[in-house]
C-alpha cells in the first residue's frame, strides 16, 4: 500500500488518501471516494451532532468489499476522510453559499443548494453538520489539501493505465442507504445501480457486462436511476479519448447493519459476490473499444 502523497495535502499530517498498487496493472482503476471515516479536529462540527449523524453519508466498507481488484489487476485508491468533511465526487469549485461566507450563490449547483456540495451542510440523515459558518480560506484549504491531491492521484493512475494498455477504466464504487431506493409500501428496489451518465461515459459493453455479472448473482440492478454517475465519473467519462468511467452503488442492505455501520448479515455473502463480479470483470482482456 502506498499513501497519498502528503505534500501540502491532508490535515494533521495524515494523508487524504491511500493508493493500492495492482499486483500487475492493466487498465483497471478501482475508486472509493466515500469510505473514510477520518474526520479531523478543525472540521469543528457542531456540538450536538451525533457520531452517527456526522457518519450517515458514508460509504462504509466499501474499500474492505472492493480490495480483491488489486490482485487481479485493478489500483484501488481510497478516500480517507469521511464524506462530511469533503465530498470528494463533487465538483470543487460547487461551494455552498449558504455555508461557506464569500461563495457565490449563482455558482451553486442545486445538489450544492440542498446542502450537499464539496463541503456538504447537511449530514447524510439530513441534519446541519456546523452551527457556525464557514470562511472561504477554510473552504478552500479543505479542497487543496484533500479534494485536489485525491484528483491529482486519481488522473496519475487514469493516465498510466491508458499508456499501459490504450484504454483506462474507472469504476467508481460507492452504497446508497437501502431506503434511498426502496419502493412505494416498502417494497425493495435495486440491489445495484449503474451509473453511466446514461451511456455516454463508457462504452456500452462495460455496462452491459457488469449488469450481467451482478445479475447473475440473482440481484436486482437498475440503469442510471436515481443515480447516473457524479462529478467523477462525468470528468473521466471520455469514451472517444479511450477513457471510461461507470459508478457502482451497492444497496447497504446487502452488506451493513446501517444503524452500526458494521458487516451485516449479508456481509460474507455480499463480499464474496462483489468478489466475483471483479473477477469476471478483470478476466476479460477485450478492448472496450472507443464507442
Amino acid at each position: 500500500m502506498v499513501e497519498g502523497a502528503n505534500e501540502g495535502g491532508g490535515q494533521a499530517g495524515e494523508a487524504p488518501f491511500s493508493v493500492v498498487e495492482a499486483t500487475t496493472p492493466g487498465r483497471v482503476v478501482f475508486a472509493s471516494p466515500h469510505s473514510g471515516d477520518r474526520y479531523p479536529a478543525d472540521m469543528a462540527a457542531a456540538a450536538d451532532l451525533a457520531a452517527a449523524s456526522l457518519r450517515s453519508a458514508e460509504d462504509a466498507l466499501v474499500d474492505r468489499l472492493i480490495a480483491p481488484g488489486a490482485a487481479h489487476g485493478a489500483s484501488l485508491l481510497l478516500g480517507r476522510f469521511g464524506r462530511a468533511y469533503v465530498d470528494l465526487n463533487r465538483d470543487p469549485d460547487d461551494l455552498d453559499a449558504a455555508l461557506i461566507e464569500g461563495a457565490e450563490r449563482a455558482c451553486a449547483s442545486p445538489r450544492t443548494v440542498a446542502g450537499y456540495g464539496v463541503i456538504p451542510r447537511l449530514s447524510g440523515d439530513g441534519r446541519p453538520l456546523y452551527d457556525r459558518r464557514l470562511g472561504l480560506d477554510e473552504a478552500r484549504t479543505r479542497i487543496d489539501g484533500v479534494h485536489a491531491p485525491y484528483h491529482a492521484a486519481l488522473e496519475q493512475l487514469m493516465r498510466a493505465a491508458h499508456v499501459r494498455c490504450g484504454e483506462a477504466v474507472l469504476v467508481d464504487w460507492h452504497s446508497m442507504p437501502s431506503r434511498a431506493v426502496r419502493g412505494a409500501g416498502g417494497a425493495r428496489g435495486p440491489d445495484v445501480v449503474l451509473g453511466d451518465r446514461h451511456g455516454s461515459s463508457c462504452a456500452a459493453g462495460l455496462t452491459r457486462r457488469l449488469r450481467r455479472s451482478f445479475e447473475a448473482l440473482g440481484w436486482r440492478v437498475a440503469l442510471n436511476q436515481p443515480y447516473s454517475g457524479g462529478w467523477t465519473t462525468q470528468s473521466w467519462g471520455r469514451p472517444a479519448e479511450g477513457f471510461h468511467a461507470v459508478q457502482i452503488e451497492l444497496s447497504r442492505g446487502l452488506y451493513l447493519d446501517e444503524a452500526t455501520l458494521r458487516p451485516g448479515p449479508g456481509w460474507s455473502r455480499c463480499a464474496a459476490g462483489v468478489a466475483r463480479v471483479i473477477a469476471d470483470l478483470l478476466a476479460d482482456p477485450a478492448p472496450l473499444g472507443r464507442t
